[in-house]
């Protein structure tokens, strides 16, 4: 039969235990969370996410191309919606025949 100083004594070690557990967990933490390895590993993502955009534009350079030229179009809607008022407005509008009553 376990008495209450083995009991005491088990409780302790497992508190022991777990604070040496939580403590390697804030340790893990705190150099997870260190903004220099943080700056590293957004940085190897970006490097990641850079690289297989051009890998993906060296596959399909048509789809790139149409894409680029879609952007185009839409940035410059205003300018070529106005080319085209600028020239249905100086066309002449025909008179009207007159009647010679």
């Amino acid at each position: 039969m376990t008495g209450p100083r083995t009991d005491l004594a088990a409780a302790e070690a497992e508190a022991a235990a777990a604070r040496l557990r939580l403590s390697g967990t804030v340790s893990d933490l705190q150099a997870r969370l260190d903004p220099s390895v943080l700056a590293d590993e957004a940085k190897q993502a970006g490097l990641t996410a850079v690289t297989a955009g051009v890998e993906g534009a060296r596959r399909n350079p048509g789809v790139v191309a149409a894409a680029v030229a879609a952007t185009g179009l839409v940035l410059a809607r205003h300018r070529i919606a106005g080319i085209f008022r600028r020239r249905r407005a100086r066309k002449p509008v025909p008179a009207a025949p007159r009647s010679h009553d």
